[in-house]
């Protein structure tokens, strides 16, 4: 880490000299901002070099004086300086996890059921019901922008606007396949009946992040329906917007406006086009990138919520918890704690390029 500290020092310095003879705005503005970014490293990284200076200066001490009142000066500093040493170095290892620039921006969650039936529209239920506890106990405001109801309450699917302080920070980590395993209430003969359901995290983005040309949507109205397939609204005020250029299909039925459910389907739109650039460019970057989650990809599943045992694991860092109640509660702190601490571990090794 001290090797690629000096790198990033030695860059600093570089940037700084050049700043003074620059007379190009937008290379001015350019390079102050990467300064800025690696102001608070070099910062830190320069009082973790004093500090080591003085531990060794303190054990020079130590080694050479016969003056025990000296000894018990330099060994009481040398307490002092390791201790802040340990402090510095865990603060760097913060400053150097590369930032995620979507970390301040609201999100969609969107649940769909996935195998097993009606079981599994009762699971995307609870799923739904967990991330709106959780949002509710973080005091984030959450608007239902569509849904299709199963014939007995379940959700066939599910989109959420979640809006709040850091909200993607806390649940990209939920893209995936999530499992349950439970006796359904159906089941006369006690089997245990596996279903699944996926979840996708999207980042809300604007306008101005992505563009969307006219030219390249299929606008259609439809009349919205409700469980069981009857027609709920005579008058046309669904819509569904097909993105010709990718064939993303997107429809809205909640509002009682077509233009209301149009903005919706737009919103919507323009966040599955960005999280399919972001995972289209992590993929041209590293083959490895496909393993990262966040990124809506459903090949394996992450989690599973056994009701037998009243347990939750996390596959990704084989981490259970013996608490299921808790957690479909919207309690889910803990498991996206360690989720964020193993995540930002291997985002520091990949930074400093330690060997996993």
């Amino acid at each position: 880490m001290i090797e690629h500290l000096d790198s990033l020092e030695q860059k600093y310095d570089k940037i700084v000299s050049l700043l003074s003879n620059l007379t190009n705005p937008n290379e001015y503005i350019n390079l102050s901002k990467e300064l800025s970014n690696l102001e608070p490293i070099i910062k830190k990284y320069r009082e973790l070099k004093e500090v080591l200076k003085r531990i060794a200066e303190a054990k020079e001490i130590l080694k050479d004086t016969k003056d025990e009142e000296l000894k018990i000066l330099a060994e009481e500093e040398l307490k002092e300086l390791s201790k802040r040493e340990e402090n510095l170095l865990n603060e760097i290892k913060i400053l150097l996890i590369p930032k995620d620039p979507n970390d301040e921006k609201d999100i969609f969650l969107e649940i769909r059921a996935g195998t097993g039936g009606q079981e599994a529209t009762l699971f995307a239920q609870d799923l739904f019901r967990m991330y709106y506890r959780f949002a509710e106990r973080k005091g984030w405001k959450v608007e239902i922008m569509d849904q299709s109801i199963s014939d007995i309450g379940g959700f066939k699917e599910v989109i959420m606007s979640i809006k709040g302080k850091r909200v993607w920070s806390y649940l990209k980590w939920e893209s995936g396949v999530h499992r349950v395993q439970r006796i359904p209430k159906t089941e006369s003969s006690g089997r245990i009946h596996t279903s699944t359901a996926t979840v996708a995290v999207l980042p809300e983005v604007d306008e101005v992040e992505v563009h969307i040309e006219p030219k390249d949507l299929k606008i259609e109205a439809f009349g919205a329906s409700g469980p069981g397939g009857q027609n709920v609204n005579r008058n046309y005020t669904a819509i569904r917007i097909t993105h010709i250029p990718t064939g993303i299909v997107v429809s809205c039925q909640d509002e009682k406006s077509q233009h209301r459910n149009k903005e919706r389907a737009l919103r919507i739109l323009r966040a599955r086009l960005y999280e399919m650039a972001e995972r289209q460019q992590k993929e041209r970057i590293s083959q490895d990138r496909r393993k990262q989650v966040g990124t809506g990809e459903r090949a394996e599943k992450i989690r599973t919520y056994n009701f037998i045992q009243g347990r939750v694991t996390d596959h990704r860092i084989n981490l259970t918890f013996y608490k299921l109640d808790a957690i479909l509660d919207g309690e889910l702190d803990e498991l996206i704690d360690a989720l964020s601490t193993y995540y930002n571990s291997k985002a520091l090794e990949e930074s400093l390029k330690i060997p996993a």
